[in-house]
């Protein structure tokens, strides 16, 4: 196996463990402070993200490579867009925030379902990054029925 493409796949998996993190501190708080019970999930989800960030840096420099830590650029066009949105949403902002977590947390399970996929990683890499992908599966989950329950109010 080459290390250099499996570091190339942990680095864009950093990347996207960097966009959640990003995307996740740009939430408006009022938002949370109207909905405690997202806010318990969301705060787990961003302390879920930074040990994902340590685990993928931790298996990176193992290899031998060197963490990009930084966000993506298509992370940071969609954070971009998602201020844009928001500052001419003037129906219910935590509709807009929550269809952009759902949005932003299926695109991350799609990159890590890819990453699996490619058979680049060691049995290491693929065993942390499987588990990675069923937290990232279950907070998708949880943030879609969050998503339909305030649709329908």
């Amino acid at each position: 196996m080459d290390n250099r493409q499996e570091i190339s796949v942990l680095n864009d998996l950093l990347h996207i463990t960097n966009d959640r993190i990003e995307g996740f501190e740009k939430v408006e708080g009022k938002v949370w402070e109207m909905y405690p019970d997202v806010k318990d999930e969301y705060d787990h989800m961003i302390s879920q993200s930074k040990i994902m960030k340590n685990e993928l840096i931790n298996l990176i420099t193992e290899k031998k490579g060197v963490p990009e830590d930084s966000s993506s650029i298509a992370g940071a066009i969609h954070r971009t867009w998602i201020d844009i949105k928001n500052s001419f949403t003037m129906g219910n902002l935590v509709e807009s925030t929550l269809e952009n977590v759902v949005f932003g947390e299926k695109a991350a399970i799609e990159t890590y379902e890819n990453a699996l996929g490619y058979g680049n990683l060691s049995e290491k890499s693929n065993k942390i990054v499987s588990e990675q992908l069923r937290n990232l599966k279950s907070s998708y989950s949880q943030f879609k029925k969050i998503e339909e329950y305030k649709k329908k109010e």
